[in-house]
């Protein structure tokens, strides 16, 4: 079964974006993090979506590459131009070994099962150089309550969830993992920064995560 399917959902949104949209604005996380990256630095921004973090990090001055499942998002990136865009899967990256200096992941890697989970991370781990750093999200178990509350729900396999909720990307598998899980699953990482946060919405609890490759 083919779990990393949540791309289908997010071709239809970013086909339809809109002027003011949150997908448009960089996340403070990610301005705050790129502030410490030297000049230059060349970035992956895996799951970038129609590029409001590339398209923000290539303005500061780095070398940004853009890959997405989702073609429509790739087709925003290329109307403003300065990122090369990349069509693929995270699991399966098409790059070089350390290729990149650092790589940038919000709100994309958990979409799946945990063997694409695993794979992806592996892969994240693969075009990083030692000493390069990952910033991410992934969600935390204390979220699932929340959408087990909306949502009539089932779990697929270990951690990775689908709902009965039409018109959200929640009908394609999501990840959710306690922090001692989360860490289990970056092996080769140190971890810099971890922090499980509340999103705008109540109870959209999210781990985000800042850490360097061994």
């Amino acid at each position: 079964m083919k779990t990393d399917t949540a791309d289908q959902h997010w071709d239809q949104q970013w086909a339809n974006i809109e002027q003011g949209s949150k997908w448009l604005t960089p996340e403070q996380d990610v301005t705050h993090w790129a502030a410490s990256s030297a000049d230059g630095s060349r970035v992956l921004d895996l799951g970038a979506g129609v590029g409001r973090h590339a398209l923000w990090l290539a303005q500061q001055g780095h070398s940004v590459t853009a890959l997405d499942a989702a073609a429509e998002g790739l087709a925003e990136i290329d109307k403003t131009g300065g990122v090369e865009t990349v069509l693929g899967r995270m699991n399966e990256l098409p790059f070089e070994d350390a290729s990149f200096d650092h790589v940038l992941s919000w709100n994309v890697i958990y979409h799946g099962d945990e063997d694409i989970l695993l794979r992806t991370i592996s892969e994240i781990r693969r075009v990083l150089k030692p000493g390069g750093t990952y910033l991410g999200t992934m969600l935390s178990k204390r979220r699932l309550p929340y959408e087990q509350a909306r949502y009539r729900g089932r779990e697929i396999s270990r951690n990775a969830w689908v709902f009965d909720a039409p018109g959200t990307d929640k009908i394609h598998p999501h990840y959710f993992c306690s922090a001692a899980e989360l860490l289990a699953l970056f092996s080769g990482f140190e971890v810099l920064n971890l922090k499980d946060q509340e999103h705008e919405k109540p109870g959209s609890w999210h781990w985000h995560l800042t850490l360097e490759r061994l």
